[in-house]
């Protein structure tokens, strides 16, 4: 084989990789999306609002995680995977698609939720996420997420790790002033919905700035805490076929 045409091949998408990111992803925000949706018709009171929103998302985040981390990680954001490359979980092509089809995964997951409630398939939000103050609970809300994910991997507790995402961001709607995106893709994708959940586009590029910045922070501090993190990164969010197989690790 040439080198053009291994390189060619490093850049092929792995299909059943990307479909466990995108379906995973898409089912991510029509949980947040719908949820949000069916809060605001069941109550006037926002603190209600609030609390089922953050249930329901809890909830089906850590049942996909355990669905979809056998194939994909189940990373379903941008930040994971970025930080993940770092360490050397994924390859460089790997985390182009991956956030590709996790981007694409939440927009058509926004859209199933709209139509599922009867609203227009788009529907740009005008929900005023301006203040710096929000931007910056984004990014304290990314750091949390991505310390969690990584330090319970490198702790050898995969086992735990989806429960531990859902308590972490069941949590952080409410610790955080932002109610806690987290997720860059999730930032784009909310875009996409006029409603309780959603971010009016003008908004969304200080959320994205501020998750970016805190995958940057993440790294230097899990390369202090976890030295060895490079180890395990091919671990992230769980476990996955091609890394490991009947108890073997797989490597290229």
């Amino acid at each position: 084989m040439t080198d053009r045409h291994r390189a060619d091949h490093r850049w092929a998408p792995d299909i059943r990789r990307l479909t466990g990111e995108f379906v995973g992803t898409a089912f991510l925000l029509a949980a947040v999306v719908g949820s949000g949706i069916m809060a605001e018709r069941l109550t006037d009171d926002v603190g209600l609002q609030l609390l089922q929103n953050a249930f329901a998302t809890a909830g089906v985040l850590v049942a996909l995680i355990l669905a979809f981390g056998s194939v994909s990680g189940a990373h379903f954001n941008p930040a994971v995977t970025l930080t993940d490359r770092w360490f050397h979980g994924v390859d460089t092509p790997t985390t182009v698609w991956y956030i590709a089809a996790q981007t694409a995964g939440g927009v058509f997951g926004v859209i199933v939720a709209n139509i599922m409630f009867d609203l227009d398939a788009v529907e740009w939000s005008t929900k005023d996420r301006s203040s710096i103050n929000l931007a910056f609970a984004e990014g304290v809300a990314t750091l949390g997420l991505l310390l969690v994910i990584f330090g319970i991997v490198r702790s050898g507790r995969s086992s735990v790790v989806a429960f531990a995402v859902g308590g972490y961001i069941a949590g952080a709607y409410y610790f955080t002033a932002s109610t806690s995106f987290a997720n860059p893709a999730v930032t784009v994708a909310r875009m996409f919905s006029d409603t309780f959940a959603g971010i009016r586009p003008a908004d969304a590029p200080a959320f994205i700035a501020a998750q970016l910045a805190a995958v940057a922070l993440a790294i230097a501090l899990i390369r202090v805490m976890h030295p060895d993190m490079d180890d395990v990164a091919d671990r992230v969010v769980l476990p996955h076929d091609d890394t490991v197989t009947h108890g073997v690790r797989h490597h290229e």
